[in-house]
């Protein structure tokens, strides 16, 4: 649909709406920390899919709130490098992020050039 192009899917609103106030019943050091991972997350994650965003920061909010709900530490869920913990997280996630498009279209590329040159 047109409309759903111009301003997104209605669904999709709704889901991340649902998630944040999920993230604002968070004690405040677990949703400080939750708030810096989405935000590299967003800037490194290079998701373009929001169905898998979504599924993406749901999954993670799950493992937040069941370690506060456990009095897990923060150290204790991402460790001594919070970078390689969201790193790591992230492979999880791999298949909507942009990046495989444009991997898929270096090899289409390459294989083309390559398949001229041999005839």
């Amino acid at each position: 649909m047109v409309i759903s192009r111009l301003i997104g899917d209605f669904g999709d609103k709704r889901r991340w709406r649902e998630y944040k106030a999920r993230t604002k019943q968070l004690p405040a050091n677990y949703r400080e920390a939750l708030d810096a991972i989405e935000r590299y997350l967003m800037y490194h994650g290079g998701v373009t899919d929001a169905e898998i965003m979504l599924s993406m920061n749901n999954d993670l909010l799950d493992l937040f709130e069941q370690a506060a709900a456990d009095g897990t530490p923060i150290r204790a869920i991402v460790g001594d490098d919070p970078v390689e913990f969201v790193e790591t997280f992230l492979q999880n996630y791999s298949k909507g992020q942009w990046i495989n498009k444009e991997r898929k279209r270096l090899v289409e590329a390459i294989d083309h050039a390559a398949s001229s040159q041999s005839k």
